[in-house]
């Protein structure tokens, strides 16, 4: 594996704390990442997404949606099997799964929908006034007195 430093990156930002562990979380991504379910993640507007997944098989009952500290973790159980069920060919997984989504701060869940085997996810990037690009005046605002602590 490879180390970068990224302090030449980070000598002009201030607050990027996140940022690091972003780096961390990519390197330690490898190819046995989970790829099911399958799912889209689309811009449905200007700040408007929906994360689409297939989970053909699971009703909305087995399905958990949970936000926690900007992750979004879906999950489901694995569906219970038939009793007295011969399968001559089985192609639908209905295997438990866990997939999980880092959201910036400014993303917020605003609703979830399945239809016809897609749950979908809608999202919106809500930035608070104070994070708003805003123009400062040059002289009219106070100054911070530096004070020995």
């Amino acid at each position: 594996m490879r180390n970068y430093d990224l302090n030449p990156l980070l000598r002009s930002s201030i607050g990027f704390d996140r940022f690091g562990r972003l780096f961390e979380q990519m390197g330690r991504m490898d190819d046995s990442a989970p790829t099911y379910p399958p799912y889209n993640i689309e811009k449905s507007g200007e700040d408007d997404y929906r994360i689409s997944m297939a989970v053909a098989g699971f009703s909305p009952e087995e399905i958990e949606l949970t936000v926690k500290e900007n992750m979004l973790v879906v999950k489901a159980e694995a569906m219970p099997e038939k009793e007295g069920a011969t399968y001559l060919h089985r192609g639908i997984a209905g295997r438990g799964f866990e997939r999980r989504f880092e959201l910036a701060d400014t993303i917020k869940v605003v609703g979830a929908d399945l239809q016809n085997g897609l749950l979908h996810i809608d999202l919106v990037r809500e930035v608070p006034e104070h994070k708003k690009p805003r123009k400062i005046e040059i002289g009219k605002g106070p100054l911070l007195e530096n004070k020995a602590a």
